[in-house]
């Protein structure tokens, strides 16, 4: 039962709300706690008073008394990230449609931190959590598992997590990446390299040492890789694992790796870029080599933004739907708290190509 323990001084208690109403204070209490039976005639007075009087429940109390505080927890890799943020303002927009707070962590991809977000949220009583997990194997679940032994839903967002069995709200990573890389073979392009790869300690010798790598790594930068090597399967060319960057995830490091492939004595005439970190890294290396886009090295590159379709000339970007993914991955949530049987399926949403002037035939 919500009390009057921890109200700070000088804010109305609901004492104060049930002598102003005119009614009992376990009245009070039920209706302000949003639990129990009140009449509509005695409940309208109570919130009456309670507007009149400004008070505030006690979010923490009504929680435990309840067991529902109409708030979700969102872990994210990181807020300041613009695909990130297009995510969190889709979770928030539905959430507050249905009656939720949210309350957002950044992980920056470490698994620790996540973890510690995670207990976090099941300290603070959340009824649901939507997770863009940095978890890629069995091992890196508990903390998960622990949530869900809790009785609390989770929703995986952006990224799949394949030793889960949970809903989870992604795009259609592959199908992209097959798409853009399609585009670039249709100009003309058979040196595509690729950036950026899982964050191996060496260059793969192989086609299957590169996918043996990408499956200890996240969901979502596998399923990019398999889509760069469906395309260059379709269209017949050979793979060349030094078309593929690997190390570590950096925008420092892809200047490098593209530096490299564009000394290659057969060099790359096209890049494909999955991330934004990767592309702005890929631009970096070209005017570092005095070379251009689309003149020298067509270019292709995942999330679209603002600032893609105001360079000169304008970037050819994969475009994902970034408030889509968040809404969904809320309204999953929201049903599951609800009560409704979880599905346990990953939802895909469609990306788009957005075609600009970044890709041209070979020089």
């Amino acid at each position: 039962m919500p009390t009057d323990r921890g109200q700070a001084a000088g804010r109305p208690t609901i004492s104060e709300v049930a002598a102003e109403a005119g009614v009992g204070r376990a009245t009070a209490a039920r209706t302000l706690g949003g639990y129990g039976h009140v009449s509509p005639e005695l409940r309208g007075r109570v919130l009456a008073a309670a507007d009149k009087l400004g008070y505030r429940a006690n979010a923490l109390a009504r929680s435990m008394s309840t067991g529902v505080s109409h708030t979700i927890g969102v872990i994210v890799a990181d807020i300041g990230n613009p695909f990130f943020a297009g995510v969190v303002r889709g979770i928030c927009d539905a959430s507050r449609a249905g009656g939720f707070d949210t309350i957002v962590l950044s992980t920056y991809e470490d698994l620790d931190e996540e973890v510690a977000a995670t207990n976090v949220l099941i300290d603070k009583r959340v009824d649901g959590m939507i997770i863009a997990s940095a978890a890629v194997g069995g091992r890196d679940v508990g903390h998960i598992k622990e949530a869900l032994n809790r009785g609390v839903p989770v929703v995986l967002v952006d990224r799949a997590v394949p030793s889960l069995d949970l809903d989870a709200v992604v795009i259609d990573n592959r199908d992209a990446a097959r798409e853009a890389v399609e585009r670039l073979i249709a100009a003309g392009h058979r040196r595509i390299g690729f950036v950026w790869g899982p964050p191996m300690e060496r260059p793969p010798a192989t086609r299957r040492e590169l996918l043996e790598a990408a499956s200890r790594n996240l969901w979502t930068d596998g399923e990019r890789l398999r889509g760069y090597l469906d395309a260059l399967d379709d269209a017949r060319i050979p793979f060349d694992p030094g078309l593929v960057m690997v190390g570590r995830k950096v925008e420092e490091r892809v200047t490098e790796e593209v530096a490299r492939m564009l000394a290659l004595p057969d060099r790359i005439t096209a890049l494909f870029c999955t991330e934004t970190e990767a592309v702005t890294g890929a631009l970096r290396a070209l005017r570092a080599a005095g070379l251009a886009y689309p003149r020298d090295v067509a270019l292709i590159g995942f999330d679209d933004s603002a600032w893609a379709a105001v360079m000169d000339p304008p970037l050819t970007m994969i475009e994902q739907p970034v408030h889509d993914l968040g809404a969904k991955a809320a309204q999953v949530l929201l049903d599951g708290i609800r009560g409704v049987e979880p599905v346990r399926e990953t939802h895909t949403l469609r990306s788009r190509l957005v075609e600009r002037a970044s890709v041209a035939p070979p020089p």
